[in-house]
C-alpha cells in the first residue's frame, strides 16, 4: 500500500541513534521512520488500549501524538493502563500520557485535550490527524469517532477488549483502490447494538490490552509507512483463554 504520510527531510541525530532498529527494518528503514516522525496521530482514550498504544508510537518517534481523555488517574487502572504510576493518581490523564511520551521520545509533541470526545466536537479534535486510534471504552465515543473519521476520509484503527477477547480492524470510508470502503456501522449496526458491560463489571485481562494496543500502534505504523497490508476489510478476532487468533472478512452494508 502507498505511505499515508510524506517524509521529514531528516531526523536528529540522536534519533537516528534512538531509531536504528528501525533503520535496519524491511518496510520501515531510514525513509520510513522520516515518515513516522512527519506523522499525527490522534488516540482516543489513555487507558486500557491507549496506555500500549502511546508507549509504542513513541517509542516508534511519531512525530505528533493527539491524546484525548477527560478523565482522571484511579487506583484501578494501573491493573492495566502502563502509562500511569502510582504517583500519578488522580492527575488527568492526559497528563500522564504526555509525562510518558516525553519520557520515551523527547522529540514527540503531544497536543493534550483533557475533555470527552462527542459528536459535537469530534471533527475538530481529530481534524489534521493522518490516522486516528480508538481506544475509548463506550459505544457512543466509538460511534462518534467512526461518524467523525468518516467524514474526513481519514483512516480509523480501531480495537476493543472485554474480558478474554478482544477484536481489531482498520476502518476507512475512502481507502487505496482495491479495497472496499468499510465502516463501524455495517459491522455494528447502532440499531443492533446496546451498551456492553463495563470492564469493572466483569473485568478484563490486562496483558491482553497490552497484547491488542501493540496491534493497534502496529497498524497504525504500517498505514503511515507503507509496509505490509493493514486489516482493511478484515477483522482479527483474539480469544487469550484458549490461545485463538483468527481472521475474519468484513464487507460493507448494501443499501437497499
Amino acid at each position: 500500500m502507498r505511505p499515508l504520510v510524506d517524509p521529514v527531510a531528516s531526523l536528529a541525530p540522536e534519533e537516528l541513534i534512538r531509531t536504528a532498529r528501525h533503520a535496519v527494518l524491511s518496510g520501515i528503514g531510514e525513509e520510513g521512520q522520516r515518515r513516522l516522525a512527519a506523522a499525527r496521530i490522534a488516540v482516543v482514550g489513555a487507558g486500557g488500549l491507549g496506555s500500549p498504544v502511546l508507549l509504542a508510537l513513541a517509542a516508534a518517534g511519531i512525530g505528533e501524538l493527539v491524546v484525548i481523555d477527560d478523565d482522571v488517574v484511579e487506583r484501578t487502572n494501573l491493573q492495566r493502563q502502563l502509562l500511569h504510576r502510582v504517583d500519578d493518581i488522580g492527575i488527568p490523564k492526559t497528563t500522564s500520557a504526555a509525562r510518558a511520551v516525553r519520557g520515551l521520545s523527547p522529540l514527540t509533541r503531544v497536543r493534550e485535550e483533557n475533555r470527552r470526545l462527542t459528536p459535537d466536537n469530534a471533527r475538530e479534535l481529530l481534524a489534521g490527524a493522518h490516522v486516528v486510534i480508538d481506544g475509548s471504552d463506550t459505544f457512543d465515543t466509538r460511534s462518534a469517532v467512526a461518524s467523525a473519521t468518516d467524514e474526513l476520509g481519514m483512516p480509523l484503527v480501531w480495537g476493543a477488549v472485554q474480558e478474554w477477547s478482544a477484536q481489531v480492524t482498520v476502518f476507512w470510508s475512502r481507502p487505496p483502490a482495491g479495497h472496499s470502503p468499510v465502516a463501524l456501522s455495517d459491522v455494528f449496526p447502532a440499531d443492533s447494538v446496546g451498551e456492553p458491560p463495563t470492564c469493572a463489571q466483569v473485568g478484563v485481562l490486562g496483558s491482553l490490552c497490552v497484547q491488542v494496543g501493540g496491534l493497534l500502534a502496529t497498524e497504525a505504523i504500517k498505514l503511515v509507512t507503507g509496509a505490509g497490508d493493514p486489516l482493511l476489510g478484515r477483522m482479527a478476532i483474539i480469544d487469550a483463554l484458549r490461545a485463538r487468533h483468527d481472521i475474519v472478512p468484513l464487507v460493507a452494508r448494501r443499501t437497499p
